[in-house]
């Protein structure tokens, strides 16, 4: 089983690193045949990795609910955008659908975000959710590469 694991967003805005915090995190605890990536933003050229997976987990920081309050929710493919700049994780499963014929099960893990300011520390409060985010990730493709359902 090869699980992807996107980890997203700007590194040099506080919070919104959140992805890449988590994927340095996560290359230690992941198995072998698990890739972590890290971008500051998901492209169309992400649908041909994607398709070659069997789970896809997307990190991303969160500007909805309360600063460090962690969510994990499936994804659906959504409708293709015309433009790149609209690459949200559904789009990019529509895409991963419409070019390649694949559509992995997807998750999005995120943290809601309190400061999205110019800076490379993490809030306190996201930075205090982080190991919890590593640690359902880290679970949950464990759970699903030994064929174990995932609760939503």
């Amino acid at each position: 089983m090869r699980i992807l694991v996107l980890a997203y967003g700007n590194p040099l805005r506080c919070d919104d690193g959140l992805g890449w915090h988590a994927a340095r995190q996560l290359v230690h605890r992941m198995t072998s045949d698990t890739q972590v990536v890290t971008c500051h933003q998901l492209t169309p050229e992400l649908a041909e990795e994607v398709s070659g997976a069997d789970a896809v987990f997307f990190i991303d920081a969160s500007h909805e609910g309360e600063p460090g309050e962690l969510t994990c929710l499936p994804i659906h493919p959504g409708h293709a955008a015309r433009f790149s700049h609209e690459c949200s994780p559904p789009v990019l499963l529509a895409l991963c659908h419409q070019l390649y014929g694949a559509c992995p099960p997807a998750y999005l893990v995120s943290v809601c975000g309190q400061s999205f300011q110019l800076g490379e520390s993490l809030s306190p409060c996201v930075a205090a959710a982080l190991p919890r985010l590593t640690a359902v990730v880290a679970e949950m493709a464990q759970k699903f590469q030994r064929g174990i359902p995932i609760a939503h």
